[in-house]
Formats: C-alpha cells, sequence, structure tokens
C-alpha cells in the first residue's frame, strides 16, 4: 500500500489563520497534503474550501484535503460547482472528505436539516455532487433536491474520489456504499480494523469496490509543549463523546514516539493514509514540523 501522511493547521496560538508561508513550507518539505477541517465557530479555522483554493495558489504539488465538509446543510449543487473549479485550478490536488454532521455541537445549529433528515439529505446531496462532478448535465428528482439539466464546468478530466468520515456501523455501510474512501477520527487501531471490515461487506453487499490504499485516518498528538488546557478540554470533549473507550487517552498519540507506534499499529489493520495535526495550539510551528519530518515522514513509502 501506498503509505502518505498529511498535516492539518499547526496554530502557534488561538486565532492564528493558515499563515502566508505554511502550505509553502509544507511542500519545500516534501509533506504530501495538507487538511482544513469544518470549523465555523473555532477561531483558529478558515473555511475549508477557500482555504484550499487559498492553499492552491499558492503551491504546485501540495495536495489539498477537507477533514471533513459538512455537506447537510450546504447546496449540493454549490460544493459540486466548487470542487470542480478548485479541481481546474489544482489538478490532480483536491481530496474532498464529507461528513454527515459537525464536529462541534457549537456548529451544528449553522447546519441545520429537518429533524430526523439529516442522513437522508447527505445522501442524496452526495449523489448530487457524484453525478455533477462526472456528468455534463444532470437532471435530478429528490426528496431533497432537484435539478433541471444542471451543469459544472469545467468537469474534472478524472473524477474526483469522495471520502467520507464517521465510525458508527450505520456509517461504515455509506461509505461502503457510496463513497470511495474513509477517512476517521479519534479512533484506535483495533476499531479502525473492524471500520474497515465493515466498510469492505458494505462494498461487496453494493457490488462495489474500495481501492486497498483508500483508507486513513486523523492521528492528533500531544507534544511535550502542548497547551494543558487545550490538552484537558479535548480529554474532556472525547470522555462525553467516546464513553465505551473508558480511557480517551488511548485516542491521542503520546509525543512522535507514541504516534510512530501508532501509525504502525494503524498499517497492520489496513490503514494507509494519515493526517497529524497537534491536540492544540503549539509553542513553534517550525518545531513541530520539524519534528513530524524527521519522525514520521520517513514512514512514508
Amino acid at each position: 500500500m501506498k503509505i502518505r501522511i498529511g498535516v492539518g493547521p499547526v496554530p502557534e496560538r488561538l486565532g492564528d489563520p493558515v499563515p502566508d508561508d505554511l502550505v509553502t513550507e509544507l511542500e519545500a518539505r516534501g509533506i504530501d497534503s495538507f487538511w482544513l477541517s469544518d470549523l465555523v465557530s473555532s477561531p483558529e479555522a478558515v473555511d475549508p474550501l477557500i482555504g484550499m483554493a487559498y492553499a492552491a495558489g499558492r503551491t504546485e504539488r501540495l495536495k489539498l484535503g477537507t477533514g471533513v465538509l459538512v455537506l447537510p446543510g450546504r447546496n449540493p449543487a454549490v460544493v459540486a460547482a466548487q470542487l470542480a473549479s478548485l479541481a481546474a485550478l489544482a489538478p490532480g490536488r483536491v481530496l474532498p472528505v464529507f461528513g454527515v454532521r459537525a464536529a462541534r455541537p457549537a456548529d451544528r445549529p449553522v447546519y441545520a436539516v429537518a429533524r430526523g433528515s439529516r442522513a437522508r439529505v447527505f445522501e442524496e446531496g452526495l449523489r448530487v455532487v457524484r453525478a455533477l462532478l462526472t456528468e455534463p448535465v444532470v437532471t435530478h428528482r429528490g426528496e431533497f433536491f432537484e435539478l433541471d439539466a444542471a451543469s459544472v464546468a469545467p468537469l474534472p478530466s478524472k473524477p474526483l474520489d469522495l471520502w467520507l468520515s464517521g465510525r458508527a456501523p450505520v456509517g461504515m455501510d455509506r461509505v461502503g456504499r457510496l463513497g470511495d474512501g474513509w477517512l476517521g477520527s479519534f479512533v484506535t487501531p483495533v476499531e479502525a480494523g473492524t471500520c474497515r471490515a465493515q466498510i469492505l461487506a458494505a462494498a461487496a453487499r453494493a457490488g462495489r469496490s474500495i481501492e486497498d490504499d483508500h483508507y486513513g485516518t486523523y492521528l492528533t498528538v500531544v507534544t511535550e509543549d502542548a497547551d494543558q488546557r487545550a490538552v484537558d478540554a479535548l480529554l474532556s470533549r472525547l470522555r462525553e463523546d467516546r464513553p465505551e473507550v473508558g480511557d480517551p487517552r488511548a485516542l491521542l498519540c503520546w509525543g512522535w514516539a507514541d504516534a510512530r507506534a501508532q501509525l504502525r499499529r494503524f498499517v497492520d489493520v489496513g490503514l494507509s493514509k494519515f493526517v497529524v495535526r497537534p491536540a492544540g495550539t503549539v509553542a513553534s510551528r517550525r518545531a513541530f514540523l520539524d519534528a513530524f519530518q524527521a519522525e514520521l515522514l520517513p514512514l512514508q513509502n
């Protein structure tokens, strides 16, 4: 499998946007990809699609991903048009990953849909996005969306792979039926192996196949200089969100040696794509990237 390791934003302080030289530095260091999360209420986040456009204009080879873009609550035709434009600006470098719901409770009202319909809105919206990105003219009559001879241009010369997130069995079934890959977050290697098996089974039931190297996850690293308040807040949120795990510390990497070990465990269960991010703000972005480059980048093949 082709192991590739990218990074998310590396903020040095709250409210720190993507700095002018970050994406060019990532490319100069030979880092595979840069990922932007959909966090409306976060002071250090930028809109992922706008951030990707900015990064595309500053680089030539760096791949650019959404990790993840919330689809319900957005117009899927507009999303398809935005992705088509990004693919034209940065051919072969656009990596969209979609999610059903916002990661942070404070963001969920922003992406409002009718109660009880979120999963159906997501699935229909994803079909609309895929159709518009692969067909010159699309007419669609669905439960939530209607299109009459709609199109986006220019169509990508190669169809974009549409990855999905999640970890619940219903989400893994959705990946198998509708997705081209899976990007997990805050999962253990054992959980990731189970998710991959569920996706494979769902894809087989649907008469589909997903490429072997289209499975990945975030690795959240707690560095020595991490902001302890941010780490404690993250552990508290994980304790609430993932009570079945027991100790939420198992969902984080405690230093670079643990990150290496965890990455190898994920590879052993069939994952090969990774997005590394700090658990909060860092004292030095350059030091974080130096450590990343020394400790994890050699694990790419």
